[in-house]
């Protein structure tokens, strides 16, 4: 499956934290914005490790999902591209 994860964490640390876990999963596009191609399994384990870091008072990460068709469509204006396409799972 093809996602989007987009985060806006309050604290520094914790935020960090996230930042890390995800670039394991996928390839960090923007601040706070990754695209993530993982499995059923991948996106669970992802899922879980996320939740149990975040305070969900003040913590909030959304999960996008991008139909095949969809993935096709994606269009960027601007900025760099991405150097490493190597894509590492925890």
């Amino acid at each position: 499956m093809n996602l989007v994860v987009s985060y806006d964490i309050s604290e520094d640390k914790r935020r960090t934290k996230i930042h890390n876990i995800l670039k394991s999963y996928g390839q960090w596009v923007q601040y706070s914005i990754f695209e993530c191609e993982l499995t059923d399994t991948e996106y669970a384990k992802l899922r879980s490790r996320l939740n149990k870091l975040i305070k969900s008072d003040t913590d909030s990460i959304r999960f996008y999902f991008l139909c095949a068709c969809c993935h096709g469509k994606i269009e960027r204006i601007g900025g760099e591209q991405p150097r490493d396409h190597t894509v590492f799972f925890a």
